[in-house]
């Protein structure tokens, strides 16, 4: 079955383009996606930033947006897509890069990117947004529906084989060094070879966010360092003080 957004780009696995070896391994959740603003026919903003389309490739920055959104065909009826704000597209990537790979002394060309999930989801807000203005034109319009899936942490505990689609990439990187962002990739993944549980089981202060743990994983020991997901760490919506506040002195003590 190909998974649709609303109007009726399919769903693409994002996934790792250059297979050279790399000095990181970075572990995510689930892919991102293109975010368009929607105004109807007369010009009124129905959604500020609807899914369209996945996003071109993993941890994306946002450039290439309006390409991207102009190339999505809508009837006339249903009005049409522009870019939503800057913010919407592409801030995990940006946040990668800056947060992350730059305190480390990494580079994007250093870095081999995963997810949990090579695929995007839709969030609660997404799926409001959809039953409330885009629902209704199907019929109407004749729209595919939207097909693609919620998320779910159960979606993660249902897919046996991914954990060692992630190993294979992992041993495909030849990176010695793991990064992995917050408690799902420790609990849906490392914790298949360890006894960590989540992010918090490596401590929760100043003294121990951000330290290298040296792990073997099916008889190679890597380097494993722990932090948040980049949407924590850059105050992407819903987020925790604590542990933002935490990335943050661990960035710029590492800052060169």
């Amino acid at each position: 079955m190909t998974y649709r957004y609303p109007f009726g780009q399919p769903l693409i696995p994002v996934v790792q383009k250059d297979r050279s070896p790399k000095k990181v391994f970075v572990l995510g959740v689930y892919a991102s996606a293109v975010h368009a603003k929607w105004r109807d026919k007369y010009g009124t903003v129905l959604v500020q930033a609807l899914a369209v389309a996945s996003e071109p490739y993993i941890f994306w920055r946002g450039d290439g947006v309006e390409g991207i959104i102009n190339r999505i065909e809508i009837p006339r009826e249903a009005g049409r897509l522009e870019p939503a704000a800057a913010h919407f597209n592409g801030p995990s990537g940006k946040t990668l890069d800056d947060s992350f790979l730059s305190p480390l002394g990494y580079s994007r060309e250093d870095a081999w990117l995963s997810d949990l999930l090579p695929e995007s989801r839709i969030n609660p807000n997404q799926r409001k947004a959809i039953k409330k203005h885009y629902d209704p034109l199907i019929g109407k319009l004749d729209l595919p529906a939207c097909t693609i899936p919620d998320f779910s942490g159960s979606e993660l505990r249902q897919q046996p084989d991914r954990p060692l689609e992630i190993l294979k990439e992992l041993e495909e990187s030849r990176a010695d060094t793991i990064v992995l962002f917050g408690d799902l990739p420790i609990k849906h993944w490392l914790s298949l070879f360890s006894n960590y549980r989540k992010l918090s089981d490596f401590g929760e202060t100043t003294d121990t966010y951000g330290k290298r743990h040296p792990l073997e994983i099916e008889g190679r020991t890597y380097t494993v360092l722990p932090l948040v997901h980049p949407r924590q760490a850059g105050s992407l919506g819903r987020a925790n003080k604590k542990w933002t506040e935490l990335h943050m002195e661990w960035a710029a003590a590492n800052q060169g």
